[in-house]
């Protein structure tokens, strides 16, 4: 019995670190083949310092635009020595009025630290329960993987905020632009959303949409 035992313990400890990194790190390779766990790894006597420094937060983002916000990312390839190493990072820079709209990263759980303005937060959970907050400067709101969730700047002025990830490429769809921003036929869309013809219709015309 106490074989069995310690047989078990031996089996559950490798288990447990079979999955540990056989190497420093895989700063990513854009130009190699993707797998589901990552890009290809940089020849390691091609990777210098600069791969595991980013610049890209440093400068707000363009919020000239329909949503009035704009999202930097870091995460691979653009910030390459994150690969494999399960976290990346982004900057949210929203205008008066701006808004990053409902969307989901299939990929990772999400912490958000606003260092500027007012935001409202929100995500719905899979039983359709709203969490909802309103932050203020130095204020954090984490969003669960792969749920709905959404950032409104709810302030006078312009705002900002970081976020950080659980992957260093988490994903990202947004679901104003998956309904309306492509080709998929209006009178399904109309059938699965419950919106009339018209105003489906006028929804792919703000968006880009056809069909």
């Amino acid at each position: 019995m106490k074989m069995m035992i310690h047989f078990f313990l031996i089996i559950s400890l490798v288990s447990s670190t079979s999955f540990a990194s056989v190497q420093d790190f895989c700063v990513a390779d854009p130009k190699g083949p993707q797998s589901p766990s990552g890009y290809s790894c940089k020849n390691p006597d091609q990777v210098t310092e600069n791969d595991f420094a980013f610049s890209g937060l440093a400068k707000s983002g363009n919020t000239s635009n329909l949503i009035k916000a704009a999202v930097t990312p870091a995460f691979a390839p653009a910030f390459a020595g994150t690969n494999g190493l399960g976290v990346s990072m982004a900057r949210l820079d929203l205008a008066g009025g701006g808004v990053i709209p409902l969307h989901t990263h299939p990929g990772a759980s999400e912490v958000l630290v606003v260092i500027q303005g007012t935001i409202c937060a929100g995500f719905i959970s899979s039983a359709n329960k709203v969490y909802l907050k309103t932050l203020q400067r130095g204020d954090s709101m984490v969003f669960p993987q792969g749920l709905l969730h959404f950032q409104l700047n709810s302030g006078k002025g312009p705002a900002l905020a970081f976020v950080a990830f659980g992957s260093s490429s988490p994903g990202l769809q947004i679901l104003p632009f998956a309904l309306f921003a492509n080709d998929l036929p209006s009178e399904l869309v109309e059938a699965t959303t419950f919106l009339s013809d018209e105003e489906v219709k006028k929804l792919k015309g703000v968006l880009g949409g056809t069909n």
